[in-house]
């Protein structure tokens, strides 16, 4: 090794020392100033069970509040919303989508009204019954052999599948949601209600897109330029007239059916993502024999089970097949598919009490 590279290696290790000797006793003093914090911290909040789930619950907690204090508050609000919506979007699909047919396809059009008013009266009804079916309550004038334990809340006996609803603050059979669009719990009695009335409603979507999608693409993507001049030709020189002269009120008409048409389109587009995810995500909790509420118990439970090298069985699944003929009630003689199919008032054949 040459002389300058003993000597650069000599100062190198030099200079590292130096550093070292230099910021050892501050790093030292922030490690330990940090040690202190941190032991100071744990002294005053510290808390074995604390993991990502339970610091999720505490922050979500103040939504949680609101939600148990204004919802039920703002349980009419959001009732009188679906129902102006539901009427503005069937008001401009008659105002729109039935002259435009009209003047395409008589047969066609026949066909668009048998179809969309089966589909108009199956949403209609089904979100009445939804809404003024009650969910079912244990009742307290009579004894229950099926209890298995005593709400906490209300201090009432529980049947198998009954949770304490906050915002309604009762317990509620076979529990599945709190439902604030329909102002009302969605339970034993009027789970089928619900799920038939996101089901037609999110065919109704699939039909307005259907029939729509013609008058939307010729609204935004076809110029009328074209169809409203015409072009008068004389040897050298060409005249352009208009053929409509388009008024005030013309004018106005135009810009409302333009908002009109913007307005269908989102909604929608956006109500079809929506119930189409909730509907979808109801009928894989059907198919299993769940409720909302039942899926995070079932998945603790299945936690613990593994934990133990055991499998986890849902005792209320009885099967795809079976689990969808008690949903819908065609376990009960008296009822067909055209009673799915067209309005039905039938309610499930139990009375919510047993672990059906």
């Amino acid at each position: 090794m040459s002389i300058g590279a003993r000597f650069l290696s000599r100062l190198l290790l030099f200079c590292k020392r130096k550093f070292i000797s230099a910021w050892s006793a501050p790093i030292a003093r922030l490690h330990r100033a940090w040690y202190l914090t941190k032991l100071a911290i744990q002294t005053l909040c510290y808390n074995q069970h604390l993991d990502l789930n339970y610091a999720l619950d505490t922050l979500l907690e103040p939504i949680f509040w609101f939600v148990d204090h204004f919802t039920a508050a703002l349980g009419p609000v959001f009732v009188f919303m679906v129902i102006n919506f539901l009427s503005a979007y069937v008001v401009i699909a008659y105002a729109i989508g039935l002259p435009f047919w009209w003047n395409r396809s008589v047969p066609v059009t026949c066909i668009a009204l048998i179809l969309g008013n089966y589909l108009l009266i199956n949403v209609v009804f089904h979100y009445y019954m939804a809404l003024v079916t009650p969910p079912g309550q244990p009742p307290p004038d009579r004894l229950l052999f099926e209890v298995i334990s005593i709400c906490k809340k209300c201090m009432t006996p529980k049947p198998p599948r009954t949770h304490h609803c906050s915002v309604c603050d009762k317990c509620i059979l076979k529990m599945d949601h709190h439902c604030p669009w329909l102002n009302n719990c969605i339970g034993h009695f009027n789970h089928r209600f619900f799920f038939s009335f996101c089901l037609f409603t999110w065919i109704g979507t699939i039909f307005v897109m259907i029939f729509g999608a013609v008058i939307a693409y010729e609204h935004f993507f076809l110029s009328n330029d074209d169809l409203n001049t015409t072009v008068l030709k004389n040897n050298s020189t060409s005249v352009t007239t208009n053929n409509s002269l388009y008024t005030k009120l013309e004018e106005q008409i135009s810009l409302l059916r333009n908002g009109a048409i913007i307005f269908e389109l989102l909604l929608t587009v956006g109500v079809f993502l929506a119930i189409g995810a909730l509907g979808g995500w109801h009928a894989k909790l059907i198919t299993r024999g769940e409720t909302c509420v039942e899926t995070y118990i079932n998945k603790k439970e299945k936690e613990k089970a593994a934990k133990l090298n055991k499998k986890f069985i849902n005792p209320f699944d009885k099967g795809p097949r079976e689990n969808w003929r008690i949903f819908l009630g065609l376990n009960r003689p008296e009822i067909s598919l055209k009673h799915i199919l067209f309005p039905s008032t039938h309610l499930p054949m139990d009375d919510g009490l047993r672990s059906s």
